[in-house]
């Protein structure tokens, strides 16, 4: 939706050049869900580095020559830290954001220690893998994920994932969450794929081309239906919306339509304007008694309708 948007807004005609973009997009979500992980990582390494330094003062206090090392030794940290799954996908990435950019290491790290989180963690004496699972789950969900100054970095560093990043914190919260404990000679936690497979994959470019290259087409499958609204006054957001679940309608036989419709209802709650997916809902609702009437609507496979 967003790429169509964009190609409007452009007032572009290469399909392949739009085409490029849209995928580069998907594939920067991967980056900033590796960034977004590697930061408790560095984190974790940052005040490893703290703690030792301050052990060899020469005027080292009691607790800095004998200091608290529950937070470096979190079993979950240290797992992320030796995942072969996550070392490579950053090498395959290229992702070193954080040994160029350390300073936000250090600003995370101070916001991570004044934390009540991390305060109760430190103090409790319960030594338990679920215990360091809760306290990482809810350091990054309270404390690294909400940072301003981390915001306004990756707000920075690339604008398409401003739209991003709740997706990628919300998988990675849940995948914190569902950590089990280290088992030998078995990998524990893994970088996901981008795609579920290569269906998935073909969808996005087949979803994409058929809404771009059937515009015209899509649009006057719903013009009549909107006989109090002047076609030029329905947002342009809303009218890819309804291209493109039209375009799901008709030309993906395997996708429901129920999910089809609840699936465009979201997309405008999320990016519309607050009455856009009433509007929307009662044209899509009429389409579909329409193409059910004229066997307009071919569906394969159980519980499609």
């Amino acid at each position: 939706m967003q790429s169509i948007y964009a190609m409007h807004q452009n007032d572009s005609d290469n399909l392949e050049k739009e085409e490029k973009f849209l995928f580069n997009s998907i594939e920067n979500i991967r980056d900033l869900y590796l960034i977004m992980l590697s930061a408790l990582v560095e984190i974790r390494n940052s005040e490893e580095d703290f703690i030792e330094k301050s052990s060899k003062k020469h005027l080292a206090t009691a607790e800095e020559r004998n200091p608290n090392k529950k937070f470096i030794n979190n079993q979950v940290l240290n797992m992320l830290a030796e995942s072969n799954s996550l070392s490579i996908a950053m090498a395959d990435r290229n992702i070193n954001n954080w040994k160029n950019n350390d300073d936000y290491i250090l600003l995370l790290l101070d916001d991570v220690k004044k934390s009540e989180v991390y305060k109760n963690y430190m103090e409790s004496k319960t030594n338990s893998f679920e215990e360091d699972r809760d306290f990482v789950t809810n350091l990054f969900t309270e404390v690294v994920a909400p940072n301003e100054k981390l915001y306004e970095y990756l707000e920075d560093h690339k604008l398409t994932w401003v739209d991003d990043i709740p997706v990628v914190n919300t998988l990675i919260a849940k995948q914190l969450g569902l950590m089990t404990p280290a088992q030998e000679d078995k990998e524990t936690f893994k970088v996901p794929r981008l795609y579920k497979d290569i269906d998935d994959k073909d969808f996005v470019k087949d979803l994409f081309r058929k809404t771009v290259l059937n515009n015209q087409e899509l649009a006057k499958e719903f013009i009549d239906k909107t006989p109090n609204w002047d076609t030029e006054r329905i947002a342009e957001i809303d009218a890819i919306i309804l291209k493109m679940a039209i375009c799901e309608f008709l030309k993906f036989p395997s996708i429901p339509v129920k999910v089809t419709i609840n699936e465009y209802l979201e997309i405008a709650k999320e990016y519309s304007t607050p009455k856009s997916s009433i509007f929307i809902n009662g044209i899509l609702d009429n389409l579909i008694k329409d193409y059910q009437a004229s066997n307009k609507l071919i569906k394969t496979g159980r519980g499609l309708m």
